[in-house]
């Protein structure tokens, strides 16, 4: 029962992450309407981004590991948040009425140039940083098992839980959630209402980039570094993972990637890890298909 509830305990962290990406993957689809996996290369990148800039104000500027983190943060949000605009404004909202198959080589080529980018930066090192907030704490005890999570995974839940409740707020609650609305459902009828699609639509993808920024920056903080293929794996699986709850409602798409991260967890626990990815992402292409069925039947 005890190894359970700490199962239980650790999936609430990746749902927590998968949750938030998922939610600002719909977002970005929701005006998009075509499968990106850029967004998985910017998850990536701003993890790569901050532990490069987090190794040069350490080692090099001597500075404490607080400060250092706080560059490396800062850099990240730069990096990452001006590359998502700038593929947005001049790479996707010009193809987007293209070939939907246009749209997924060019984000394929985003993501080796931010990849390679970065790998280069990083002379092909794997760039770790310093273990902190690792001390525990206890929900539950049977005897001398415990169940625990640390520091950092409870900060990286609570904050990526604000994230999706605070973009769900804005997106129910505001004039420019209702905007969004408009320009996802008819991007025509909302320009002859006087909208601009395409400002809704950068808005859109930066927000989105946004999200996927700040996750990259909590899931490096607590797993210590970012492997360079981590762009093509995270962009595939979020692709998938938002598709469970449906692209069409950020929030559903991160209930259903929230449930998802259970069930990858509890694989993890008791099936054979190396079927886990294979088991995922059999699972997720199943579900799709049959989302995609019953719109058809609808």
């Amino acid at each position: 029962m005890a190894y359970l509830l700490q199962q239980l305990a650790n999936a609430v962290p990746l749902a927590a992450l998968y949750a938030a990406l998922a939610f600002g993957y719909a977002v970005a689809f929701g005006v998009t309407k075509r499968a990106d996996i850029t967004y998985g290369a910017i998850f990536a990148f701003a993890g790569q981004i901050l532990l490069l800039f987090t190794e040069l104000a350490y080692v090099r500027f001597w500075l404490v590991l607080p400060a250092a983190l706080a560059i490396g943060a800062g850099a990240a949000i730069v990096y990452s948040l001006a590359a998502g605009i700038w593929i947005g404004r001049s790479i996707m909202l010009p193809l987007v009425s293209k070939s939907p198959n246009t749209v997924i080589v060019a984000a394929l080529g985003i993501m080796i140039v931010l990849m390679e980018t970065a790998r280069l930066a990083a002379d092909t090192r794997a760039i770790w940083l310093p273990p902190f907030l690792n001390d525990t704490v206890v929900f539950w005890s049977d005897g001398p098992f415990k169940v625990t999570l640390t520091y950092i995974q409870l900060i990286n839940t609570a904050l990526m839980a604000v994230m999706v409740a605070v973009g769900t707020l804005i997106l129910r609650r505001t004039a420019w959630g209702r905007v969004w609305r408009a320009v996802t459902d008819d991007p025509l009828a909302a320009e002859l209402c006087g909208t601009s699609a395409d400002r809704v639509f950068l808005v859109a993808y930066a927000a989105a980039s946004l999200v996927a920024t700040i996750c990259g920056i909590l899931a490096t903080f607590y797993y210590g570094s970012m492997d360079f293929g981590a762009g093509l794996m995270f962009g595939l699986k979020v692709l998938l993972i938002a598709a469970v709850g449906g692209y069409s409602d950020p929030l559903r798409s991160a209930g259903g990637a929230a449930g998802l991260a259970v069930v990858e967890t509890l694989w993890g626990a008791y099936g054979p890890f190396v079927w886990r990815d294979l088991v995922i992402f059999s699972l997720l292409v199943m579900l799709l298909v049959m989302s995609r069925r019953e719109r058809v039947v609808l």
